[in-house]
């Protein structure tokens, strides 16, 4: 699903905010990044949406070669991926429904078939009696999850999360993360980038670690016996 080869990305000259890396995420995998503010995770998830495209080296997500995408079929590359922010970047003169609608108001979704898929979403995350609500009479932790929602309306093979639980509870965080896990387990790949060792700890999945912009460690946990 995501494979980087040699990726560097370099914003000043000497200065690399992702240097040489390497690694691959299966189809249906639940991974997370980490590291300290300023370590790479952003950027690496810039990388793979193409906000940025890399300095040197190759991307492939969803066996498409990032680095040989045209502009105008960076719209189409975007649609196959779920984007979650910590900020939720939701309409807030727009209520949840209308907010969960709007990547399938973009891809030209008939108004039925966008009525089912945004009901089933907001289901999915507990929503379904907020749909009329507006983000402003919404709590942090339901905003976040009409975030969600609007990531997985479409259904993308893959999700990107940056930071989806910084300004969630830990309750509400653990919450969110078993929502992605569900996610994972019905074969959607799932990235997110997070600093909160202990959520990560306790989700036990495998954890890439940034460092200065360098892959110092991806920590797989061992898989339990059947």
């Amino acid at each position: 699903m995501i494979r980087f080869e040699n990726v560097s990305k370099c914003y000043q000259p000497g200065v690399d905010a992702l240097s040489e890396l390497n690694f691959e995420i299966g189809v249906g995998e639940m991974a997370f990044v980490t590291g300290r503010s300023g370590a790479g995770k952003s950027t690496l998830l810039k990388l793979i949406s193409l906000v940025e495209r890399p300095t040197r080296g190759h991307i492939t997500v969803n066996r498409a070669d990032l680095t040989r995408l045209g502009l105008r079929h960076i719209p189409q590359h975007r649609r196959g991926i779920g984007m979650v922010f910590q900020d939720h970047r939701l309409l807030m003169d727009r209520s949840a429904f209308d907010n969960v609608a709007l990547p399938l108001l973009i891809a030209g979704t008939s108004r039925d078939e966008i009525g089912k898929r945004v009901r089933a979403a907001l289901t999915k995350v507990g929503l379904l009696e907020r749909e009329k609500a507006l983000p402003v009479t919404l709590s942090t932790g339901e905003q976040q999850r009409v975030g969600i929602a609007r990531a997985i309306v479409a259904k993308p093979p893959l999700i990107i999360a940056d930071e989806p639980t910084g300004n969630l509870d830990p309750h509400l965080s653990l919450d969110v993360m078993r929502l992605f896990a569900e996610f994972s387990a019905v074969g959607t790949t799932v990235l997110i980038a997070s600093h909160d060792l202990l959520l990560i700890k306790r989700m036990n999945k495998r954890v890439l670690v940034l460092d200065n912009g360098h892959l110092i460690d991806d920590f797989r946990p061992p898989v339990e016996a059947s």
